[in-house]
């Protein structure tokens, strides 16, 4: 059963925290969707994959182009269940029956915008409410401190 970790980004913003946590997804192995709301998010945040981490490559391509199977890291606005690892930016949506069928679901919220702070405040409720593991991250002093955690119901 997996589970979902919420970050709020309070320091950084998304271009810098995003590659951080993609390349620790990455170390653990998984196959990684990074999902936005919107289409025109998409191109945005492949331009940004191109350009951090300035000392690397994150390989990653968008949904639907040649050899996306192939590639760890796949941008979408869609669901793409053959990801271990699921990555919503930017106000994209997810649920307690998508989260339960992968290892891992990172929901990374700009806490300054109120419309993605309350779906994450949302989500965070109705997972709980689904019983659904979950962990609550702040950023504190350029570091991810753990803030708040519920737990599954075997």
């Amino acid at each position: 059963m997996g589970a979902a970790y919420f970050y709020q980004l309070s320091e950084r913003p998304l271009d810098l925290a995003l590659p951080q946590l993609l390349e620790k997804a990455l170390g653990a192995g998984w196959r990684i969707e990074v999902r936005a709301a919107l289409p025109a998010d998409l191109s945005y945040l492949d331009d940004m994959l191109w350009a951090k981490p300035e000392d690397g490559f994150l390989p990653h391509t968008l949904a639907g182009t040649q050899g996306e199977d192939a590639t760890p890291i796949v941008i979408s606005e869609h669901p793409l269940p053959d990801r271990e690892c699921l990555m919503t930016v930017m106000g994209a949506e997810t649920n307690a029956k998508e989260i339960t069928s992968r290892t891992r679901t990172c929901v990374i919220f700009d806490g300054q915008k109120q419309e993605e702070l309350q779906k994450a405040r949302a989500l965070w409720k109705s997972l709980s409410q689904d019983n659904c593991e979950a962990q609550y991250w702040a950023e504190d002093r350029g570091r991810w401190v753990k803030k708040a955690e519920t737990s599954s119901i075997s």
